[in-house]
């Protein structure tokens, strides 16, 4: 990497060349402390989430200063120069610590003033001696507040009294008025919860006391109860009534329709309460009253029965009596409706009175008092857990947004802040993977990364749900890489995750691989073609074995229908065999002879070209046909390959990356380890036992001269003279016709001249 020095603004930064972009080099405290001088455009990273980090949601929680889910360069600034501020010595940033020496915190400042004596507190509290404090000793900051009677957040709990009065009044409060959680971890109440409290005792108290008189004594609850429920129904049945006495003809639609009860008869009638509630309360007669001793719908029966053993004299209810009643229960009902501070009603009248008397309030409100006189104090331990947090994890932040510099890092160990561990699959190690929220969602933005992408889903036994990640396969070949196939996931911790694959994005993985793609892709079609053929083949066969049995079974059934003896057999409906066409079948073998000869002379063609040639020129020959078609595929891989860039992949998990951020060849060999065997001679116990090497030799002489002879008589090798052509008749057709044109020229000179001779 080579350093440049460049001035920007006022301060003096370094750079430095990685992922194919210069970047800011922050290697120093005074670099943390002057991020605001340092331009955003030159930011690789201007903002991230704070979730799915191999950082402490914890620290990542601090350093999110507008607490929106997200850290942007402003929070970034922020938070360094909070940090750098309350330190003497910068340079501890870069140590990643969890602890630090309370002498090292700068006093000149309040804010420093304020951290030191907070830590030191924390110190004490703990009975911790030195003056070295670590994230373990804030951690749980509940253990520091369990031994301090107030702690600032203006909430006391029962611990917080020290009168058996006030506690159980504390007590009471919680179980009326709810709780709200203490900086101790246990449940109190606050200011406005005892406030509520003294409200709720006056109200309900004020209320009790103008109860008025009940009309039916201890029973009137019940009354009222009954009465609403059945104060509808009831007006409904006179209303029901009053048009039957209008309509004479028409009360056996107004009564219970048969029909009804027929149409869920059938049913579990205990699960039809709200379907026989709609009919009327009791049968329509015309008459607009109702006697108590009538059958009543049995979904209102309990009401009624009340209020006919209660608030009835008589055996008729009109509708006068009804509206007596609630003439009766209208001041009672009014009170009721009027209740006030029913929140302490739990608590019973008399333990009402008894804390209105005993009136603990201005006690208890001096207690929250007293324990917000400590609110700053108690909030400057908080702060120590901030700094201390933001202490160890900033400057691990710095590396991972302003440059990338984990993830460049020379060092394997070294992990960037979005790597959460390495997935083993298929004999090799990807270093390189994330974590995803949405595989699919994730998938379409980043493919065009140009790298290739192993989706999986990820369960333990130790943790419920699933977790999904991405891994870069940059090493190797495709091998044996699918959906479905089942890997182990160790995350950060060492934590062992059962891993299995569920998409993958094919790019290529490198130049080699690139090589063999086309043949891969010719292989899969061929095997594709030759399975579709197979089914299609194996249809037709079943097609024609169900037709098959078809006309069996239609056979079977004439046969049961055949006509009686003596009767004439029906004609059959199976139309006459073609006669065999000779003219058509020599058609076909002439075709056949005609394609053999075609495929044959292509053959000689190919062959006798290749022999015109040198051996070289033969080698220079298959070369190129190689390059023709393996050599496309290696271009894009190449050109591919030099793409390969993590930003999308980043941006795709919510990141907005703000720089090119490349995997070069030689980097992208370092994200995934390949097994690599020893070279060594082993013996497979369980291989098939072969021949001895003379008989491997002798077969295969004897099976090249095979394959020479078979090339000899199909006339491959007759271009190369007349003493290798073919010895089969068909091969020789011209020098038999040439020879039968000498004969015939011979014999007819003999004949000239014997009759020349008889002539003389």
């Amino acid at each position: 990497m080579a350093i440049l020095n460049l001035l920007n603004k006022k301060y003096k930064w370094e750079f430095v060349n990685i992922g194919g972009s210069f970047r800011v080099e922050i290697s120093s405290g005074e670099d943390l402390a002057h991020l605001d001088e340092l331009d955003p455009k030159m930011w690789t990273v201007l903002s991230c989430p704070t979730t799915g980090l191999e950082i402490s949601d914890i620290s990542l929680k601090y350093m999110d200063c507008d607490g929106d889910g997200k850290i942007r360069v402003n929070d970034v600034v922020a938070v360094s120069q909070w940090i750098t501020g309350l330190l003497k010595n910068k340079e501890l940033l870069l140590k990643n610590s969890d602890s630090i020496d309370i002498n090292g915190i700068d006093t000149t400042t309040e804010a420093g003033k304020k951290l030191y004596n907070s830590a030191k507190q924390i110190l004490q509290n703990l009975g911790k001696k030195g003056t070295v404090i670590s994230i373990a000793d804030t951690a749980d900051i509940t253990a520091i507040f369990a031994q301090t009677r107030f702690n600032g957040d203006g909430v006391i709990t029962i611990a917080t009294a020290d009168d058996d009065t006030l506690k159980s009044t504390i007590a009471a409060i919680a179980s009326t008025m709810g709780t709200t959680t203490d900086r101790s971890g246990e449940q109190g109440v606050a200011a406005e919860q005892i406030e509520a409290f003294y409200t709720a005792l006056a109200e309900y108290n004020a209320w009790s006391s103008a109860m008025p008189q009940m009309p039916f004594g201890d029973k009137t609850d019940a009354v009222v109860e009954a009465y609403n429920a059945l104060d509808q129904k009831v007006r409904d049945f006179f209303m029901r009534s009053k048009l039957a006495a209008f309509s004479p003809s028409s009360t056996a639609a107004l009564d219970i329709q048969t029909s009804s009860i027929e149409a869920i008869s059938a049913e579990n009638l205990a699960d039809k309460s709200a379907d026989i509630a709609a009919y009327p309360l009791t049968h329509i007669s015309g008459k607009a009253e109702i006697d108590v001793n009538a059958p009543i719908n049995p979904a209102w029966d309990k009401y009624f029965q009340t209020i006919k053993t209660i608030a009835i004299e008589g055996n008729i209810i009109t509708e006068e009596v009804w509206n007596g009643i609630a003439a009766k229960l209208a001041e009672y009902t009014a009170w009721k409706a009027a209740k006030a501070g029913a929140a302490v009603e739990s608590l019973g009248i008399d333990s009402v009175k008894t804390f209105i008397e005993q009136d603990n309030k201005a006690d208890l409100l001096d207690l929250v008092a007293q324990d917000l006189a400590v609110k700053e104090e108690s909030e400057n331990i908080e702060m120590v857990n901030r700094f201390l947090y933001i202490f160890r994890d900033f400057y691990r932040l710095v590396r991972n947004f302003v440059t990338l510099h984990d993830f460049y890092d020379k060092n394997k160990e070294t992990k960037a802040i979005f790597q959460c561990g390495k997935l083993i699959i298929d004999q090799r190690e990807c270093h390189f993977c994330m974590r995803v929220d949405d595989a699919a969602k994730h998938s379409a933005s980043a493919a065009s990364s140009g790298m290739y992408l192993l989706y999986c889903d990820c369960t333990t036994k130790t943790k419920p749900g699933k977790m999904q990640i991405v891994a870069t396969v940059t090493v190797g070949d495709i091998g044996e890489l699918a959906v479905g196939k089942n890997g182990i996931f160790y995350d950060n911790d060492g934590l062992e995750w059962d891993a299995v694959i569920t998409k993958i994005i094919d790019n290529p993985i490198n130049i080699s691989q690139s090589f063999w793609s086309p043949y891969r892709r010719l292989a899969t079609a061929v095997e594709n073609l030759i399975n579709k053929s197979a089914a299609d083949k194996d249809a037709k066969m079943m097609s024609k074995m169900t037709e098959g049995l078809d006309n069996v079974s239609a056979k079977a059934k004439e046969l049961e229908t055949a006509p009686a003896a003596g009767t004439a057999p029906a004609a059959p409906a199976t139309p006459a065999a073609p006669p065999f066409d000779i003219a058509k079948f020599a058609g076909i073998f002439a075709a056949l002879g005609m394609a053999v000869g075609m495929i044959g002379t292509a053959l000689t063609s190919i062959f006798k070209g290749l022999f015109a040639l040198k051996w070289w020129q033969v080698i220079m020959l298959f070369a190129g046909i190689i390059m023709v078609v393996s050599g496309p595929a290696m271009v894009m891989a190449w050109l591919k390959l030099r793409r390969r860039n993590i930003a999308p992949l980043l941006n795709a998990n919510g990141w907005a990356v703000n720089a090119m951020s490349k995997i070069s060849i030689p980097f992208g060999e370092t994200l995934t380890d390949i097994a690599k065997y020893p070279k060594i001679k082993l013996q497979d116990p369980y291989a098939k036992k072969g021949l001895p090497k003379w008989q491997r030799w002798t077969y295969s002489i004897a099976s090249l001269l095979a394959v020479l002879v078979l090339f000899w008589l199909l006339n491959f090798f007759s271009f190369m003279g007349p003493k290798l052509k073919s010895p089969l008749p068909w091969f020789n057709k011209e020098k038999n016709e040439v020879v039968a044109e000498e004969t015939t020229t011979v014999d007819e000179q003999a004949a000239i001249t014997e009759t020349e001779a008889a002539a003389e």
